[in-house]
């Protein structure tokens, strides 16, 4: 019998061509809450809705939820709540919202970013579930989890469920990062015992706010968190094949949301953090910086993760609005090694030390971003950024504890 002779070269690479196409085909997208509608009928049908939410609650054909939930049977949409930045998105950090009508559907939208940041019952009279659901970013201080325990109080109180539909952090679950807040330093801004990168989802967080009794009173409300499917903790936004829908006027791409636990700190300062600028929070300066001094300056730290270059640019709004300002463009090199909170810290500390008396602390902001005067008083006291005072390892350590009861996806 002949025996046939193959080319195991050609073998060799059909077979990785086969797993390649089998490990491709088998690759799962993930798919937010929303994506669920299996989940969300037996919540929601036969009820009239209330709907906490923003112009990122959108599903993976780009549905928004209003849309989805006017035109699901047997839901009526009763009204919506918009957080900081509006229900689209467009307003600028810290400006208020006012009620209005969503222009689609004559839906009623009640602001809770204006003359009040909690749902009052009154708002709450014709609705009977509460649902959230808008894009978090993944730092203490953005506002969105905080809107998010507001009404999740306000629907305790009235005795009505609350559904959050999950969505990824997009700077991944699993890197914990900063001073945990101390109580003193609580504001809307950052309301509970987290550090500033907490590493955890909104549905998780939800699930800590209500199961730790850190809601007012200790109230607890009828929670449901709808989970995502197929995301792993490890996961960055761009791994996800979700596209990205800016959650606010300057965080336009996952490179900012990933230096945005630190860099924010420049706002409790008078330099700045590169708002009215095509690239805020990714470059930052002041008219009196030397943009060499200090590129040399934060290089010669060895940020792991990061590298420094010379920049110039004139913002139109916020700080030094129509003035050229000198500084540094920050790259993320390694996003896996890099730790954004600790890294703002140098850069603030660095530049107080080259600014002179032309650096100026907005001290009460920087502490509330913080969560504790510690930082600004190291760097004034110059008693060395490195220490574990600084870095809290046992709170960090006490926290991850904690947080682990309440994690929902695994690794």
């Amino acid at each position: 019998m002949a025996i046939s002779k193959r080319n195991p070269t050609c073998s060799v690479g059909l077979l990785v061509l086969f797993i390649s196409v089998l490990a491709g085909g088998c690759r799962s997208e993930v798919l937010t809450g929303l994506d669920r509608p299996d989940q969300l009928r037996p919540l929601l049908g036969g009820k009239r809705v209330g709907i906490v939410t923003n112009h990122t609650a959108r599903d993976r054909q780009g549905r928004h939820i209003v849309d989805i939930l006017v035109d699901t049977p047997d839901v009526k949409v009763a009204a919506l709540f918009a957080p900081e930045h509006g229900i689209y998105g467009l307003a600028d950090a810290g400006e208020k919202i006012a009620d209005g009508l969503d222009p689609r559907h004559g839906v009623p939208v009640r602001s809770l970013y204006g003359r009040t940041r909690k749902p009052t019952a009154a708002m709450l009279a014709d609705v009977d579930v509460l649902v959230f659901d808008i894009q978090d970013i993944g730092a203490r201080f953005y506002t969105y989890i905080y809107t998010m325990a507001l009404a999740m109080e306000a629907a305790a109180e009235k005795g009505i469920p609350f559904v959050v539909l999950d969505r990824p952090n997009p700077i991944n679950g699993r890197a914990v990062e900063g001073p945990i807040l101390d109580p003193n330093y609580a504001s809307f801004v950052g309301m509970y015992p987290m550090p500033v990168r907490h590493g955890m989802t909104a549905g998780e967080l939800a699930r800590m706010f209500n199961g730790e009794h850190w809601l007012a009173g200790g109230v607890q409300a009828d929670l449901t968190v709808v989970p995502m499917l197929n995301w792993r903790r490890g996961m960055w936004y761009d791994q996800t094949g979700l596209p990205w829908i800016k959650p606010s006027p300057n965080m336009p791409d996952l490179e900012t949301a990933i230096v945005y636990p630190g860099l924010c700190l420049l706002e409790g300062t008078n330099v700045s953090e590169g708002r009215g600028t095509d690239a805020p929070f990714l470059q930052f300066g002041a008219p009196w910086l030397d943009p060499a001094q200090l590129a040399a300056e934060l290089n010669a730290l060895n940020i792991p993760g990061a590298r420094f270059e010379r920049a110039a640019f004139t913002p139109t709004s916020s700080k030094h609005a129509d003035q050229q300002c000198h500084g540094c463009r920050m790259t993320v090199t390694d996003r896996d090694i890099f730790e954004p909170f600790f890294a703002g810290v140098r850069i603030v500390d660095a530049l107080y030390r080259i600014s002179g008396d032309k650096f100026q602390w907005r001290s009460d902001h920087f502490d509330r971003l913080c969560g504790t005067d510690m930082v600004r008083k190291t760097i004034i006291e110059e008693r060395g950024l490195q220490s574990p005072l600084l870095r809290r390892q046992r709170q960090i350590a006490d926290f991850r504890d904690v947080r682990q009861v309440y994690l929902m996806y695994g690794e």
